[in-house]
């Protein structure tokens, strides 16, 4: 059975995807650091196996470990989606070095951590997908390091899928060119649909960074 690994796990996108794929069969493991979100995630998710771990998804022991355990338990792992990033409200005159380190090793950090920690369980044919945004190329000066978190989030990607092209596994970072809201083209689900028909590009054909809409 296919099995997902959805690090930053919690009620937006991730959950929609989470539910996507559950509702496909998939085995689905839930990383984040808040048990009640992942136990609420979780009860949503019908028919399944369902595994979840807390963990601080940017440290490189804890949230390496977790998604580690994850894989292991579950066999496999299919598709490694990395979704989280931190909001800051605080322009670069206001921000601290200190704070935007500790913001760019959850945005960016937690992706490579994650991607260390399953590659071992990761055969041709599987897939890791980055929810990105259009921050990385339109930056709001007081959240600025946002910009730099989605900015760097992509480039990883970028790299980490011509890394792992020759084992036949690709990277996808999806630019989400809008703000989520409750209702019309940028709602959760309609983000993880996206998120999801990324990751089943034609191989020959594959782009690791795609647009939405």
């Amino acid at each position: 059975m296919s099995a997902v690994i959805i690090v930053g796990a919690g009620p937006g996108v991730s959950g929609s995807l989470a539910r996507l794929y559950a509702a496909q069969g998939w085995s689905v493991g839930l990383v984040g650091n808040d048990e009640a979100a992942l136990a609420d995630l979780a009860a949503t998710l019908h028919g399944v196996r369902v595994e979840r771990r807390v963990a601080d998804v940017a440290d490189p022991v804890t949230g390496g470990q977790a998604v580690e355990d994850l894989a292991e338990r579950l066999g496999r792992v299919d598709v490694l989606h990395v979704n989280p990033s931190v909001f800051r409200e605080a322009d670069p005159l206001r921000l601290r070095l200190e704070d935007l380190l500790d913001d760019v090793a959850v945005g960016v950090g937690a992706l490579l951590v994650a991607v260390q920690a399953a590659h071992p369980w990761m055969s041709a044919g599987a897939r890791v997908s980055a929810t990105g945004s259009m921050a990385a190329d339109e930056p709001w000066h007081r959240a600025a390091s946002l910009g730099v978190q989605k900015a760097g989030l992509r480039n990883l990607v970028i790299s980490l899928d011509r890394t792992l092209e020759p084992d036949g596994i690709r990277a996808v970072s999806v630019t989400v060119r809008g703000s989520l809201s409750s209702e019309g083209t940028f709602t959760p689900d309609k983000v993880a649909e996206a998120i999801l028909a990324a990751t089943r590009q034609d191989p020959h054909e594959w782009r690791a960074e795609v647009s939405y809409p």
